[in-house]
């Protein structure tokens, strides 16, 4: 399982350059095959400054199949936080090495976006030093937003079917055209790149070597581009630095408790067990306390393996803990980790938590944390992770939430003629075709629609896409589309690309059928 580090809510894979590029050969083997896409982020200071007041940016890079460390400050933030990633795995290194491997194991190459001519150059590099290199095509698009971005341009990738597509639109547009395009581009590996392609072709000039080991070579790049560069580092450098420190001492000081580090024993469970037997599996404290498995009947109705974590939780013995949750998760995709005794879960245990929540809903399932006590929710929120995780009251309500699933629910009559949909809980392309088809449907019969959005903990852009189509369809039939119930982080997610100014947004039900 992936080993990460989270740095301010972004987790960052633990790795080598070579680890990395092993992985990319497993993604495209596994991607040929099943048709699944993987997407790669290369994250640095400015990506993870971003995430903090872009929700939609931070889920993506929390749900990226691979996150590596492009920017020293990672790297320095790591070994504070007593992770200490092995160096930086830059895409500005990782593209030409890739580029190198590819032409050794037959990997072809998809090049999209960057300046005109630049991906056309960059390409040309790349073959000329990497004989037999597959070019499957390249393609610069004139500039344009996510949401308004040509689908030809998916049409054209998914003709040429490359195992590796490098998109070159910058952070966080290309995080998100690669998300809301994933499902349906069949590429093995999508990895955004920003200004890479510039540095192949000599646009832009890397620091010497000695500037990259040390750390500096922001320097250099800033005495290229002062105008574009001074205004960013300022901004990246004094935000990364202030949460950071806050993060730093959250984990320093335990998050304001006092913390007695406990080591933390997780006893090997017993083997998932069959239907018509469901246990509970404990994993709790030393030798001496670990209860052995109950009865269904000490949990009414409990089918959903739990671990109960007891004490503290960091780098130090969380192997263990992850070895015996990918035993449980290999039998069954869904999992409740319970945290009431819990004293102190540090950066490395949260990259756990997060890798084995990845690999269940990748799977099909999801891992719920509840009974978290209070010192442990601040953490998670602190890092952002509050809404990556559906934190429950009680193993009996993860049990209750494992039977409702994440689909759109029937329209259902309001007062005025409005009819109501309630979104689900992720607004992705997961099941945005879904939600489309009911609204659709709904305006057929009712063209006045209220989608209430109290549910919804991520908007995709996807997501956005198919509010902006119901909201036309709805004014086509002379009525209306009302958008109610949004979070903060939701509405931050649609005012991020105005779409506030183009859509009516209602603070509730009640107001939305009376206005």
């Amino acid at each position: 399982m992936r080993k990460l580090l989270i740095v301010l809510g972004v987790p960052i894979d633990n790795l080598t350059m070579e680890e990395a590029l092993e992985r990319c050969d497993k993604f495209i083997a596994h991607g040929r095959t099943t048709g699944r896409t993987h997407q790669i982020a290369t994250v640095n200071a400015d990506f993870v400054v971003n995430s903090l007041h872009d929700p939609e940016l931070r889920r993506i890079l929390q749900e990226a199949d691979m996150a590596t460390a492009d920017g020293m400050p990672l790297v320095w933030a790591s070994r504070l936080l007593g992770g200490s990633l092995p160096g930086r795995v830059t895409g500005a290194d990782m593209v030409p090495t890739l580029a190198h491997r590819a032409a050794h194991k037959g990997y072809s190459i998809f090049f999209l976006g960057a300046g005109p001519g630049i991906a056309d150059r960059a390409a040309d590099i790349l073959q000329q030093r990497n004989p037999g290199l597959k070019v499957a095509g390249v393609l610069s698009p004139p500039p344009a937003s996510v949401l308004e971005m040509d689908q030809g341009i998916v049409d054209a990738i998914k003709a040429a079917r490359p195992d590796i597509l490098l998109v070159a639109f910058g952070n966080p547009k290309q995080e998100k055209w690669i998300r809301m395009h994933a499902p349906t581009l069949q590429v093995p590996i999508c990895i955004g790149i920003g200004g890479t392609l510039d540095m192949i072709v000599g646009v832009t000039r890397r620091a010497p070597a000695w500037m990259q080991r040390t750390g500096l070579e922001w320097i250099y790049r800033l005495a290229q581009e002062p105008q574009r560069l001074l205004k960013r580092y300022l901004h990246d450098f004094g935000y990364f630095g202030y949460f950071f420190a806050r993060q730093w001492w959250a984990m320093r000081s335990g998050g304001g408790i006092n913390m007695i580090p406990v080591t933390t024993t997780i006893e090997t469970p017993p083997p998932p067990p069959p239907p018509a037997e469901p246990i509970l599996v404990t994993a709790d404290g030393d030798e001496a306390s670990v209860a052995t498995p109950v009865p269904v009947a000490a949990v009414a109705t409990q089918t959903t393996p739990i671990m109960r974590i007891r004490g503290r939780l960091d780098v130090s013995n969380q192997a263990t803990f992850v070895q015996q949750a990918n035993q449980l998760l290999q039998g069954n995709p869904y999992l409740i980790i319970s945290l009431a005794e819990a004293e102190f879960l540090d950066s490395s245990a949260l990259g756990a938590l997060v890798a084995l929540a990845n690999q269940a809903r990748a799977g099909g399932g999801d891992v719920w944390l509840v009974e978290v006590p209070r010192p442990i929710r601040e953490i998670l929120t602190l890092v952002n992770l509050h809404h990556f995780f559906e934190i429950m009251a009680s193993p009996a309500a993860a049990e209750d939430r494992r039977l409702k699933t994440n689909e759109v629910s029937d329209a259902k009559p309001g007062t005025g003629g409005w009819h109501i949909i309630r979104s689900p809980r992720l607004f992705d392309a997961s099941t945005a075709s879904t939600m489309l088809e009911l609204c659709m449907e709904q305006l057929k019969h009712h063209p006045k629609l209220i989608v209430d959005m109290s549910e919804v903990v991520f908007l995709a852009s996807i997501g956005m896409s198919t509010l902006i189509k119901v909201d036309r369809a709805a004014r086509g039939r002379e009525g209306e589309l009302r958008i109610t119930n949004c979070s903060s982080d939701v509405l931050r997610t649609l005012k991020l690309v105005k779409l506030e100014t183009i859509l009516n947004l209602y603070p509730d039900i009640a107001t939305a059928t009376s206005a």
